[in-house]
């Protein structure tokens, strides 16, 4: 439990460290590549709570690891599709 808690623990201060450090031009990149991640856990969790013979408790769990994975993948893109339209040129007539 010790080294579960450390990992949880490192893994939270590198992520926030590894963040910071990064320009906001690549922002945009990152997080359509979290997207993607965030994809992959949507499928685990649809699988973990899927399987046959699992008590009540391993399928609530399952569901609810879909429902935040899926508000995960739905406000990444959200986030995105507003970055993106920042680099959008404002005059239309200089096409």
């Amino acid at each position: 439990m010790g080294l579960l808690l450390f990992v949880l623990v490192l893994s939270i201060f590198l992520g926030f460290e590894l963040i910071s450090k990064v320009p906001s031009q690549l922002h945009t990149p990152l997080m359509s590549g979290s997207n993607a991640i965030s994809g992959i856990t949507i499928v685990g969790a649809l699988v973990a709570s899927g399987i046959e013979g699992q008590d009540q408790l391993a399928v609530i769990l399952g569901t609810l690891a879909v429902a935040t994975a899926t508000v995960n993948v739905v406000g990444g893109y959200l986030v995105t599709d507003r970055m993106l339209g920042f680099f959008k040129s404002k005059d239309k007539d200089s096409k």
